[in-house]
């Protein structure tokens, strides 16, 4: 028996040198974009979220603090605004944020207290493509004085 003859090949044409490659680097980058977005937009939600929250129980907070000598006499229950202001500084800075308003809406005859929380979320994958690194969120509630009926 004879040996087979190797065969040869032909080398590709030049034209078709790299292709592969500037297609992956394109469709990487449109992944890592996708991912940077579902992973920066979850953590921004996760940080509003995280401030209504805080504002919310900054304003219960501050919703406790009525005037104790009017409504020990029999007078309405009011909030004591000072009191109040400083409830809610209090419980922000043990939740380890300062960024906080606080300002006492009058509806129809009662005093509200209403909390504004700011907070900056640090992007982490974002900033790769061009966009800030950092965004802020606010996050609001309002709380009104209740108490324990008879």
């Amino acid at each position: 028996m004879t040996a087979a003859a190797p065969t040869l090949r032909r080398p590709p044409t030049a034209g078709d040198h790299g292709r592969v490659s500037i297609f992956l680097a394109v469709a990487m980058t449109g992944v890592l974009a996708i991912v940077g977005l579902s992973f920066d937009g979850a953590g921004q939600l996760r940080t509003l979220q995280r401030a209504d929250n805080l504002a919310a129980e900054a304003a219960r907070a501050g919703g406790q603090a009525i005037d104790r000598a009017t409504a020990i006499e029999g007078g309405p229950k009011r909030i004591d605004q000072p009191q109040a202001r400083v409830a809610v500084g209090r419980y922000l800075t043990s939740a380890g944020t300062s960024g906080h308003d606080v300002s006492f809406p009058v509806v129809g005859d009662e005093t509200m207290i209403r909390v504004r929380v700011t907070i900056t979320y640090r992007r982490s994958m974002l900033g790769l493509f061009g966009f800030t690194d950092t965004v802020t969120v606010t996050g609001e509630a309002t709380a009104r004085a209740i108490t324990a009926g008879p």
